[in-house]
């Protein structure tokens, strides 16, 4: 490609580029990199407006080419409702980061949602028990429906999926759209409309709401579970009750970040954990450097504000496959 030309790149061709799997093991790799100092720290900038907000997200990662990727986002959880628009919609800026060099402008919304549930993946590989069978998700939006399938590419041994959502009709449609999971994979799918007895039954529960205050409280959840918090990722939203943070080890993905925007924030706030009682943060897991689930009774929760690394990985996955492919549309801007 002309140095000076840079890749467009649709919803379309992400779609067509990046794959569930191949973005597991990028971010695998991201999270390990950065547990092992091999990254420089990711940074978030969040600006937040009265029916929603904006958060930019940057960082740096060495793929063999060397990647700057910065994303901004919006994140406005009535849109669907009130304007017949994604809840996120934005872009993914992705440089040289030898050089400097802009490389592509990509569509952010498929990368976030499957990014953020590519991180799931992989704290459920090191965090949730082997034989869990049962999982709740909470929030069946397009991010549940990613959640669940990331899970089911880490996590062989699932059979029950119970679903739901305050919405009963989206808990409904996310239950009618697994249908190819029921008779492949014979899979058990419900909707169920008390969420505290739904996760009292399950090894395994994701939150990937927009709630502004706790969905789950600490009588809410029984020995051994894996809880992936995804919905706060900025300081008004939260999703576990403070109580619930206390009594279970806590995995953040980045620690300052959850600390200022995930559900670790209220928690502090609440004054009944301190930084000192994070376990880890992922990547320290990944790289080895801390344990993960040590025995079958450990309730823990993985805090996922959503790490710009994440992103850089599935950026410089994305462009890379279309160099190879071919994809995409080339923009001069030098012209």
């Amino acid at each position: 490609m002309n140095p000076e030309e840079i890749l467009l790149l649709t919803p379309l061709e992400i779609r067509r580029l990046l794959t569930l799997e191949d973005c597991i093991g990028a971010v695998e790799r991201a999270f390990r990199m950065y547990g092992e100092g091999k990254t420089t720290t990711p940074a978030v900038l969040g600006v937040h407006l009265p029916d929603g907000g904006f958060h930019v997200k940057a960082g740096t990662l060495n793929f063999g080419a060397s990647y700057f990727a910065a994303k901004v986002n919006g994140n406005f959880p009535q849109n669907r409702a009130r304007f017949g628009l994604p809840t996120i919609q934005g872009v993914i800026v992705l440089c040289d980061a030898e050089k400097g060099t802009p490389l592509a402008v990509m569509d952010s919304r498929d990368i976030t949602s499957i990014r953020t549930a590519a991180a799931t993946a992989v704290a459920a590989k090191y965090l949730a028990r082997r034989d869990s069978r049962r999982v709740t998700i909470c929030g069946c939006g397009i991010q549940g429906r990613a959640q669940l399938a990331a899970l089911f590419c880490v996590c062989h041994q699932l059979e029950t999926v119970l679903a739901y959502d305050k919405e009963r009709q989206t808990a409904s449609q996310f239950v009618e759209e697994l249908e190819d999971y029921r008779s492949d994979m014979k899979i058990s799918v419900s909707v169920v409309t008390d969420l505290a007895a739904a996760v009292q039954q399950s090894d395994i529960c994701v939150t990937c709401t927009p709630s502004q205050e706790p969905v789950l409280g600490a009588n809410d959840v029984h020995a051994g579970t894996f809880i992936a918090a995804v919905g706060a990722d900025n300081p008004h939203k939260q999703e576990l009750h403070p109580a619930l943070m206390a009594k279970s080890k806590i995995v953040c993905d980045i620690l300052e970040q959850c600390a200022t925007i995930g559900d670790l924030h209220h928690a502090l706030d609440a004054g009944v954990v301190s930084r000192s009682d994070v376990h880890a943060e992922l990547g320290e897991v990944v790289a080895g450097k801390k344990p993960g689930r040590r025995s079958k009774e450990e309730i823990i929760i993985f805090d996922s504000t959503g790490m710009a690394l994440q992103d850089v990985a599935a950026a410089a996955l994305v462009y890379e496959k279309a160099q190879r492919l071919g994809s995409g549309l080339r923009v001069n801007f030098a012209q």
